[in-house]
């Protein structure tokens, strides 16, 4: 796909700040990048590597890593990773005519934020991969030898970080950039392990009743927020297979439930927004059925106000014959399933106060031609208490006569408070923003728990932007996080490559007297802190006519043009 002004999401990005990071987001909004059909954007990377110099290679599960040495002076400081994903969770509204095989993410600008408003914006892990590929062309950036490892399917299973073949990696210290909210820093995530439940259902001819007219109707939950599965999973949203079954059980309970089929959710690690179920409805019922879906919906009105108020429940005939329906004692037993199965908060930490140490989603069931396919996401702080919740959904659905297995287990991520690297990191943040970072762990899948089992001798930290709404549609990052971001990942690299520059070169991209002035550095053989005044308006304002423009720690500046034996001269004192 050519990439053009024309066809990015938003050609306002373009003009926000930091540009290169906002330029990169841009583009990985038009080549799609679901799990599994990662392959157009990373032989995309690897043209853009090729042009640039960086090292690109695929590993054997088709994980690409990038490669640069370390700027002048710091080639042989330990290598440091910076670490995403390729991939990105595909939602849209139902009713949004968007393919997300083919159509590029349409991603606008509000209050703010970068927002898609009515599909998932990629900003998980796109931003992340963003700030990595930025700094891998950023002009004068001080830094150790870099390695980008950009992983797929992580969304759908991890199978990216699960293949990584021990010893891949060569840097000693990784900074995971998966992470969704500014002024943490992540020190462990919670493990995690599917649940996948299947089962046959016996299908019955409905009997003709003389003077009965019926008609296929189509309820349906929708209007729920939905959201990440395990960021989200604490705040008491409505999953809408869990109202479907509600719903269909309480009715079984008053009238006659003629079930057809039903189906909700599409990923396991989104919570579910929408849920439906086909049903023959007697003419003489339509009106009974109304009033108890009127009762569930104001009761849902109260259970879910100020967290799901868009909650809704309607019902609408649609065209067909019903030629088969699910046998009333099996209906009955898939709708007990459904309704008991634990779903939500299992436990809170007793280590990190508020947050979710196990939990459980029903993510996805589809009932069809009397076939049950549903599976579950668990995750755990501790690995053996995942295993434990899910063992008992799996005996949950045993119980109830359907077939359970749990697939795809992967292991949570061990807080180290004594790491070497968070402590730089804590102090660069300070040095930075005036402030101390709060430390956390997640209730989410990061893939570090995989890249420690394979490469043991990592140190690790994770941070990130602000992102709300991953994996669903509304997914809006905040423009000013991201520039937070883009600042301590430059000034974490300079502190990670044994350099104390005395020297800041203050530029701005697409310059080439900048441009000019990085290769007089390089030639000079002097490290300079690469300052872009593009990303502060109060240093637009003092250095914008003036760049490119060296400056001293004593405040001492040259300005250009300088040669090679100046520089050397004023880096001298």
């Amino acid at each position: 796909m050519k990439i053009t002004p024309a066809n990015l999401p938003d050609f306002a990005l373009a003009e926000l700040q930091p540009c290169s990071v906002w330029a990169h987001f841009a583009t990985l909004c038009t080549i799609p990048r679901a799990s599994y059909q990662e392959a157009a954007l990373r032989d995309h990377l690897i043209g853009w590597a090729t042009v640039r110099g960086i090292a690109a290679e695929v590993d054997a599960v088709g994980n690409l890593i990038l490669r640069k040495p370390g700027s002048p002076g710091c080639e042989a400081m330990p290598g440091v990773i910076l670490q995403g994903h390729l991939d990105m969770v595909c939602q849209a509204n139902a009713g949004t005519a968007h393919d997300f095989a083919s159509d590029p993410i349409q991603a606008v600008i509000r209050e703010g934020r970068v927002i898609a408003e009515h599909t998932t914006l990629g900003a998980d892990n796109g931003i992340g991969v963003a700030l990595a590929l930025a700094a891998l062309e950023e002009p004068g950036l001080v830094h150790p030898p870099l390695e980008v490892l950009l992983t797929v399917n992580e969304e759908s299973g991890m199978d990216g970080a699960r293949g990584l073949a021990p010893g891949t990696l060569r840097g000693e210290m990784l900074i995971n950039l998966d992470t969704e909210e500014w002024g943490h820093f992540y020190l462990g995530c919670a493990g995690g392990v599917d649940v996948e439940v299947e089962g046959k259902l016996e299908s019955v001819r409905p009997e003709r009743v003389e003077g009965r007219t019926e008609t296929l109707y189509r309820l349906e939950v929708s209007g729920l927020r939905g959201g990440h599965s395990g960021i989200d999973i604490h705040l008491g949203r409505g999953n809408a297979i869990k109202l479907l079954a509600e719903v269909l059980r309480g009715w079984a309970e008053r009238g006659e439930l003629r079930l057809v089929g039903l189906g909700g959710g599409t990923a396991r690690n989104a919570i579910p927004r929408e849920a439906h179920a086909v049903m023959a409805v007697a003419e003489a019922e339509v009106s009974r059925l109304a009033a108890w879906m009127d009762e569930c919906l104001m009761a849902w009105k109260s259970r879910f106000s100020g967290v799901d108020d868009g909650v809704k429940l309607f019902l609408q005939a649609v065209d067909g014959e019903c030629t088969s329906l699910i046998e009333p004692a099996d209906c009955n037993r898939l709708l007990a399933f459904l309704d008991t199965a634990a779903n939500g908060v299992d436990s809170v930490s007793a280590e990190f106060p508020g947050v979710t140490d196990t939990s459980s989603n029903l993510g996805v069931v589809a009932l069809e031609n009397g076939v049950l396919r549903a599976t579950f996401k668990v995750r755990s702080l501790e690995n053996g208490r995942a295993d434990r919740l899910a063992g008992e959904l799996v005996g949950h659905a045993r119980t109830h006569g359907f077939s359970a297995r749990k697939d795809g287990a992967y292991p949570g991520w061990t807080p180290n408070p004594a790491s070497p690297l968070l402590a730089l990191c804590q102090q660069v943040y300070t040095a930075e923003f005036g402030q101390a970072a709060s430390l956390q762990v997640i209730h989410a899948g990061l893939e570090c728990g995989l890249l420690a089992a394979s490469h043991p001798h990592l140190d690790m930290i994770s941070f990130g932007p602000d992102i709300r709404g991953a994996h669903a549609p509304g997914e809006r990052v905040e423009i000013a996080s991201v520039t937070h971001c883009w600042t301590l990942l430059k000034a974490l690299l300079r502190a990670l490559s044994g350099t104390d520059a005395a020297l800041t070169l203050y530029g701005t991209s697409f310059c080439h007297l900048c441009d000019d002035a990085v290769t007089v550095l390089q030639t000079a053989g002097v490290s300079a802190l690469w300052v872009d005044v593009a990303d502060d308006d109060a240093l637009t304002e003092r250095y914008g006519v003036r760049i490119p423009l060296l400056r001293r720690a004593d405040g001492a500046e040259l300005g250009w043009p300088f040669d090679a034996a100046a520089v050397r001269r004023f880096a001298a004192g």
